[in-house]
């Protein structure tokens, strides 16, 4: 949770009687959850800092275009760091920032959740 902010005593297991979705626990799912989000931030998780094309590569089904378009996403969202090498030939990496590394238990949990449940 960021600084300042509270849940106001309600939690998911406990919500508060008449509770509303939260907006900012929407947002979360709805960034983390946006198509092909989740497994670009599980290969930056597990693999540091990586290459666009190793990342590419490593979800194979995603194209140039759409990987692109999600790894600037996140890189607006203070997720993802882009880092450019200043010698030639240049090379662009990207990694998890301190914000995005603090999604490793919620999408530990949310693995350990489809490795028991889903086929």
């Amino acid at each position: 949770m960021g600084p300042g902010r509270s849940t106001q005593g309600a939690t998911l297991e406990q919500p508060a009687k008449g509770a509303r979705c939260c907006p900012r626990y929407h947002e979360a799912v709805e960034l983390v959850g946006k198509r092909w989000t989740g497994a670009i931030l599980y290969v930056l998780l597990h693999g540091g800092r990586l290459r666009f094309t190793e990342i590419a590569q490593a979800v194979p089904q995603l194209s140039d275009r759409l990987l692109s378009e999600r790894m600037k996403e996140l890189e607006q969202r203070g997720i993802v760091a882009r880092h450019v090498s200043e010698q030639a030939p240049v090379k662009v990496c990207y990694e998890l920032t301190e914000k995005g590394k603090q999604l490793a238990p919620a999408l530990g949990e949310l693995k350990a959740w489809a490795d028991r449940w889903l086929d």
